[in-house]
């Protein structure tokens, strides 16, 4: 059988499964899948995180609760320029209410500092949570339905850009009758007017909400609304339904301080949008070092990893190891991937302001498998596919290079993929590194045409003293999990389809 016959088996069989859980999961407004999942009790589970240097937001004993189901009401803010597949410049702010009314803006930019006003969207609306997801541990389904949607235009460009996308219609007016700084409705469910499909806005990230704070060991609190994440083509975002997440947004009370762009943004309305400070880029775009993940992250379908680089611009080499895990507090993990190779830096992009193109080669990979069940999957695969067959075992690392990578987790060697890069320093003037994002189907971006245009969640740079080479560090963790760290695992067969179903999706 052919791997791509193969991976349209699993997909059905995937699919199959859902539905079997859809009719279980009932009609109920909140009902948890209490024969998968268990029972949803607070809790505390100690962790045990290596090295020193990954996770440095969560060394300084702090503690991250998640509720099921999550508490939506107050105001929800970004905390820096957002970049979307595209790549579209934006930043959000989210009113949600007591009543299940939601009040939605997002400003619009010309540039990739936010500091450019094109144009704001409004939308309003009704929002329900519905049951735990089934398919992203740990977040909640919803239902919302859009009442109102309007436009402000900031910007001659923006004006054509929009005239040229819109059927006048839409606006009601010719070109040289819109008005800068005057509301425009695309949509109004009552009045029948649907202007949406054509401009391509959607709020199908509401379909999928968690809400996580972290408590400071000094007593404060900072809250983050992680909502679905936007498919990376822009053609399929009307309709596709979240299964992972974007950049989260912070409260409006709780948040990180230093924050300009929350006051800014919490202030701001769709006449008067919010012109961000400008935010120093790093002196040059240096890979040198190691880069950590600096949260649990999440991919599209039942994936949870962290990631961590090391790049030698010297030898223009690179190594990353990415843990994967079954839940989203990535306390519960399955196996580790080992992939090196080379890079070639290219020049600035075209399309994206502020980032760098590259080029890397996958030449090496290496699988560690942390539990029975992954292991037992792997030996039954076909001799030559994917490592020594037979000889898997649980906390042993196999080298996959002499086989090509492995089929069954769809790694293939060796292995070329256009990249995008840049780096920043926040708000502790400490330097970030955004890599390029994955495209939502699980494809790699192997071809320039696919080179990402948004980003995934900003690594951040080691410093010496953080990953000393004669001694290793081990840090005790503190995660209060409400309903989600004392989960069961996933049934044995559920499993296997996500493991063969998205294969090696975390590459970067």
């Amino acid at each position: 059988m052919s791997k791509g016959h193969f991976t349209c088996l699993l997909r059905g069989l995937w699919v199959l499964w859902l539905w079997q859980a859809d009719l279980v999961s009932g009609s109920k407004l909140w009902e948890v899948p209490i024969a998968l999942f268990g029972s949803f009790s607070n809790h505390t589970t100690s962790l045990e995180w290596e090295p020193q240097c990954q996770y440095p937001h969560l060394q300084d004993g702090i503690r991250i609760t998640a509720d099921i189901p999550p508490r939506l009401e107050g105001s929800w803010v970004s905390t820096r320029c957002e970049v979307r597949p595209g790549p579209e410049f934006l930043t959000r702010s989210y009113t949600f209410y007591p009543s299940h009314l939601f009040k939605a803006l997002q400003h619009y930019y010309t540039d990739s500092g936010c500091e450019e006003p094109a144009y704001s969207l409004v939308a309003r609306g009704k929002l329900r949570l519905r049951q735990a997801s089934w398919i992203t541990r740990g977040a909640t389904k919803t239902e919302h339905h859009l009442h109102k949607v309007g436009i402000v235009i900031h910007s001659p460009g923006a004006m054509h850009q929009l005239a040229a996308r819109l059927p006048s219609v839409c606006v009601g007016l010719t070109l040289g009758g819109m008005v800068p700084g005057r509301l425009y409705e695309l949509y109004n469910a009552r009045a029948g007017r649907d202007c949406l499909g054509a401009s391509g806005y959607s709020m199908m990230e509401l379909g999928l909400v968690r809400v996580e704070t972290q408590h400071q060991p000094h007593g404060g609190l900072v809250q983050e609304l992680f909502l679905g994440d936007v498919h990376t083509n822009w053609t399929q975002r009307t309709y596709y339904r979240p299964m992972g997440y974007q950049q989260p947004l912070q409260n409006a009370m709780h948040h990180i301080h230093p924050c300009p762009a929350c006051a800014l943004l919490f202030r701001a309305s769709e006449q008067r949008p919010p012109v961000l400070p400008h935010v120093p880029a790093a002196t040059s775009l240096s890979l040198d070092g190691r880069w950590v993940s600096q949260r649990c992250e999440a991919r599209p379908s039942v994936l949870f990893l962290t990631r961590d680089f090391t790049f030698r611009p010297d030898e223009h080499s690179w190594e990353g190891l990415y843990r994967h895990y079954s839940e989203p507090t990535c306390s519960q993990p399955t196996f580790t991937l080992r992939a090196s190779g080379h890079y070639a830096q290219g020049g600035p992009s075209a399309k994206v302001a502020g980032g760098t193109e590259f080029v890397f080669k996958v030449t090496r990979a290496r699988v560690t498998v942390l539990e029975g069940a992954t292991a037992r999957v792997l030996n039954e695969t076909r001799r030559g596919s994917c490592g020594k067959a037979g000889a898997w075992e649980v906390g042993v690392e196999q080298d996959v290079t002499p086989t090509d990578g492995c089929t069954v987790l769809g790694i293939k060697l060796p292995h070329k993929e256009y990249e995008l890069f840049k780096t920043e320093l926040d708000h502790r003037r400490r330097t970030l590194l955004f890599i390029g994002e994955r495209p939502t189907d699980g494809s790699s971006p192997d071809r320039p045409q696919k080179r990402p245009t948004s980003y995934q969640a900003a690594l951040v740079h080691c410093c010496e003293e953080d990953t000393p080479t004669s001694q290793r560090h081990t840090n005790q963790l503190k995660l209060a999990a409400s309903g989600t760290s004392n989960l069961p695992r996933l049934p044995f067969f559920v499993l296997v389809l996500v493991s063969l179903l998205w294969g090696w999706y975390c590459v970067f």
